[in-house]
This record gives structure tokens, sequence and C-alpha cells, in this order.
């Protein structure tokens, strides 16, 4: 009785249901929840109800129940498999790359030098170009055989006209989707050079370290949870990678630089099959929900370890 006599007065109604104040506050929200649940949550619902029929649009009253005899077609698919592959080869060596191009240009532009600004804003513009854009202008200004920047460039040397996207497809993806996620990875290390304590480095510098054993051992590990956070983001967003392919290689030559979604695409639009698409929509769907949903995991233990420690 004394404990609860002791309670301050708004205790009970806090401890009860939901107060009316809240439920104000939340109102408005309510239209950006049924939109987010209208735009996505109703779609997916309806991809996986036809992930369980076999229909297709070119063959009219094909329309039937079938069960799981999707998903057994979908793991039991070659071409499945090989656009597996080819998305996780597409995914690791861009993420690589550009978290690799990322480290040294933010720590370029940590320092301070003359036009410092205008070469920040130059390297983070093709992260904000779009990608249906990034992949046409790579494909018809700087890889063309005839016209093309890179190959114009190269010709100084001696090299001779070379149909890079044809005959390397897979670098020439995976060089455009480096050249637009850099900057991405640049500003998060970035961020996390702006954040080191100066003291720290001044003690190291008065040790007499050197620039680089000061970054071997200093910067490096400080910089480890934003590197992690980078490689993770660029990864979720990349495995979705289909405009860039669309634009330059349609998936080919054959069935190169076809990956997950521009298989599931290919199935859908141009194989008019509902349900075969559908099932692959949903398998790719749950696969990218584990990986995020273990890489975060990794990556909050990280944060957390590195939280208990400072403190």
């Amino acid at each position: 009785m004394v404990g609860d006599a002791a309670l301050p007065a708004g205790s009970a109604a806090a401890a009860g249901p939901m107060a009316p104040t809240t439920w104000r506050r939340r109102w408005p929200l309510l239209p950006a929840l049924l939109y987010m649940a209208v735009v996505t949550q109703v779609p997916f619902v309806f991809t996986v109800l036809y992930s369980f029929q076999s229909w297709n649009l070119v063959r009219p009253g094909s329309e039937r129940w079938v069960g799981l005899a999707n998903y057994a077609n979908v793991f039991t698919d070659n071409a499945f498999r090989s656009a597996l592959f080819t998305e996780i080869e597409m995914t690791v060596l861009a993420v690589a790359l550009a978290m690799t191009l990322g480290v040294p240009l933010a720590g370029l532009l940590d320092r301070r030098f003359p036009g410092r600004g205008v070469a920040r804003t130059l390297l983070i513009s093709p992260f904000l170009i779009m990608p249906t854009v990034s992949g046409l202008l790579w494909k018809t200004t700087m890889l063309d055989p005839v016209y093309g920047i890179v190959g114009d460039v190269l010709s100084w040397f001696g090299v001779p006209a070379t149909d890079f996207v044809s005959r390397f497809p897979m670098a020439s993806v995976v060089a455009v989707l480096v050249w637009q996620w850099t900057p991405f990875m640049m500003l998060i290390v970035l961020a996390g050079l702006q954040s080191q304590p100066a003291d720290v480095l001044e003690a190291a510098r008065v040790d007499g370290a050197g620039p680089w054993t000061t970054f071997r051992w200093i910067t490096l590990p400080h910089l480890r949870r934003y590197i992690e956070l980078g490689v993770l983001l660029g990864a979720i967003y990349l495995v979705n990678t289909f405009d860039v392919i669309y634009m330059m290689t349609q998936g080919g030559p054959g069935t190169r630089t076809t990956n997950l979604p521009y298989y599931v695409y290919q199935r859908a639009f141009l194989g008019f099959d509902v349900g075969q698409a559908s099932a692959l929509g949903v398998v790719t769907v749950a696969g990218t929900i584990v990986v995020a949903s273990v890489a975060l995991r990794l990556l909050f233990t990280v944060f957390s370890g590195t939280e208990r420690s400072a403190g």
C-alpha cells in the first residue's frame, strides 16, 4: 500500500491502456502507415498467393492451384542458380571496390585544402544520378566502341577500340555500380574520420607515430563499424540492382549478367509466367531479408560492444 501511494499521479495511466494524448500524437502517422501497407504489403500478399498457382498470361484459362510446385521448380532451376551466383559475384565486387576507393577519398576530403568544397561536391555527384541514367550514360558516352571517352583515352596508349559492354559485360556493370556507390561509402567513412577524438591523434603524433602507423593502429580500428555499416547498406541496395543491367546488357551476353531481379523480370514480363515469377520473387525477398537480418544483428553487436567498451 505504501508503494502504491508513493507512485506519481500519472503512473497508473502510464501503466494501463495507452493515454488519449498518446493516441492523438500517433493519429497523424496513420495515413502514412496505410499508404505503406497498400503500396508494399498488399502487392506482396498477392505475389505470395500467385506463387502457389500455375498461370501463364499467353494461355488464357491456365490459372490453377499447384501448391509448392513453383518453389520446387525454382530450387531445381539451373538458371536460378546461375542468377544467384551472378548476384553474389556482382554484389561482392561492387561493394568491395566501392569501399576500397571510398576510404582513401574520405581521407583526402578529411584534410583541408583549397577547393575542398568543390571537390566534395564533384565526388558526391555520381550518387545523385539515377541508376537508369548512369547505365545509359556509361553505355553511350563512356564505353561506346566508336565515340566512347574510355576508348578514346586508351587509344592514346595504343589500345585498339573495344566494345567493353559486349566483351567485358560483368566488369562494365560493376564499374558503373562502383562509380555510383563510391560516394556513399566515402561519406560514411568521412563521418567516421571526423568523429575521431583529436586528443588521441595528437597523443600519437607526440609519441612519434607516423601517418601510416596512426592509420593502422588508431584510425582503422575506429573506422571498423563505419566500414561495416557502409558494406551492409551497400550490399542491401546492390542486391536489388536492375536498372543498370537493363540499360547496359539486358542480362547478356547469354546470362552472364543476369542477376535475381533481372531473372524475375524475364520470367514475368518476357516469359509471362506469373506463377513462376512470383515464386522467384518470394524466394529472392526471403533470402534478402535473412541476409539483412543476420548482417544487422552482427552490426548491432559491434556497435553495442563498442559503446560498452567506451563506457
